[in-house]
């Protein structure tokens, strides 16, 4: 199931960027955990959002609270968007695998974006997470709650997820240089989302 699934995301993200456009919600319940990142990130922060989506809602939250942000985003279409909506900001095409900025930024989001990729290319971002972060920077990120894989849908397509075990995600933060600042799983006040926060030790 791996392979195949894993590689679909990218094609029906582009094929169906306005439907996710229109039905993303914006009421913001991640409000609390950007929050608790800001917190931990210095004045006017370089901030990446990895897999940015249309930056709505959550780079609209960074920018407004005086964040620089630069998305990336393997669509095209959503690229698009955010330079439309937010043409001041750095916006980039990209798969997240690949990434290679060169720079190195205050805080680094990969909020509902990661936990789309194979297990193995879940292990393969830590280190280019470690080699896009500034000392002490904050990486926040979603994943599932256990090991495991699990297909949802959009759009009436197949929608792939999967997850590492809680215990590898704190092995491979550790291995990176990033200390867990805060981790809770299917948080009921975030819409069951399971939540890492961690910082890159100075």
């Amino acid at each position: 199931m791996t392979s195949s699934a894993a590689d679909a995301i990218v094609p029906l993200y582009q094929r169906h960027a306005a439907a996710y456009d229109s039905l993303r919600g914006r009421s913001l319940m991640e409000a609390a955990w950007l929050d608790r990142f800001l917190s931990l990130l210095p004045a006017a922060p370089s901030v990446l959002e990895i897999g940015c989506g249309m930056g709505e809602p959550i780079a609209r939250h960074l920018i407004e609270r005086g964040c620089r942000v630069t998305g990336i985003d393997s669509s095209p279409h959503l690229i698009a968007l955010c330079r439309e909506r937010f043409p001041r900001q750095g916006w980039q095409v990209g798969d997240m695998r690949r990434l290679s900025l060169g720079r190195r930024f205050d805080g680094l989001i990969a909020w509902d974006s990661f936990f789309h990729l194979s297990p193995g290319d879940q292990r393969r971002m830590f280190p280019l997470f470690r080699d896009h972060a500034a000392d002490g920077a904050a990486l926040l990120f979603t994943s599932g709650p256990g090991h495991g894989e699990a297909i949802g849908s959009f759009e009436g397509e197949p929608l792939y997820h999967a997850s590492l075990d809680p215990a590898e995600y704190r092995a491979l933060l550790d291995e990176n240089g990033f200390a867990v600042i805060a981790h809770i799983a299917e948080d009921p006040d975030c819409g069951g989302h399971t939540i890492w926060l961690a910082q890159q030790r100075h």
